[in-house]
């Protein structure tokens, strides 16, 4: 599976005409194996990383420093916190989800800046229950180049890993897009990966679902919903 993946990396980085990699690093687990993933591919020298924290927990700027330094990857901090906040003052008051989703579009500005700059391909980071559920950021996380891990669900995710050798307290730390103060993704889906990743298989491979009917229904309805996500603008064709 990492052979796999890390030489389709490189194969887009060809085929694209890119010299190298950029991609945003979180703390989280996701981040650091796409990170890992892209150094063996197209070596340390070709791929930077960002920090871009915006009002963001302290804790995730140390662990991405530290997948950095592991990994001796070139880095930069944009902290992202001031434009935020003056960006809020210009708009209308909103609720939460309204106000969290620009962290991630903010972020995915931020990338095309460099990957613009470099010459760069912007790297994505996200895994195939996310993408299957919708949860990410439509032109936010999800605006990006390539997807490296989007074929492998979280529990895979987890399992590369550890075979990347990727710190153990970022493996067993909560998932987070750290879009609000003490938000996580399971509590904000409201089911937990290993659940959402079991309905999700056999979903996909036509098995018997053994999971409650109402988080059967939940996962479905989310998978539905959020079919625009992963598809393209709407065009009006005119025959």
């Amino acid at each position: 599976m990492k052979n796999r993946i890390v030489s389709w990396i490189r194969e887009q980085v060809k085929l694209s005409g890119a010299k190298g990699i950029v991609l945003g690093l979180s703390g989280g687990i996701d981040s650091a194996v796409v990170a890992a993933l892209c150094k063996e591919a197209v070596g340390k020298d070709r791929v930077l990383v960002l920090f871009l924290p915006c009002n963001s927990n302290a804790q995730d700027l140390k662990d991405a420093r530290l997948v950095a330094s592991k990994l001796k990857l070139k880095s930069k901090l944009v902290d992202l916190s001031g434009v935020y906040n003056n960006f809020l003052k210009a708009l209308p008051p909103a609720g939460g989800l309204a106000k969290g989703n620009l962290k991630p579009r903010l972020r995915m500005s931020t990338l095309y800046y460099f990957a613009n700059k470099l010459n760069y391909l912007v790297c994505g980071t996200g895994n195939k229950s996310e993408l299957l559920v919708g949860y990410f950021t439509k032109y936010g996380d999800g605006g990006v180049d390539i997807l490296p891990i989007a074929d492998l669900f979280k529990r895979q995710v987890r399992r590369l890993a550890g075979e990347l050798k990727i710190p153990q307290g970022i493996i067993a730390k909560p998932p987070t897009a750290g879009l609000w103060h003490g938000q996580t993704d399971e509590g904000e889906m409201g089911i937990t990966y290993d659940e959402l990743d079991d309905i999700l298989e056999r979903f996909c491979n036509k098995k018997k679902q053994a999971a409650r009917r109402v988080k059967i229904s939940k996962v479905r309805k989310m998978h539905r919903d959020s079919g625009h996500k992963r598809k393209g603008a709407e065009i009006c064709r005119i025959r």
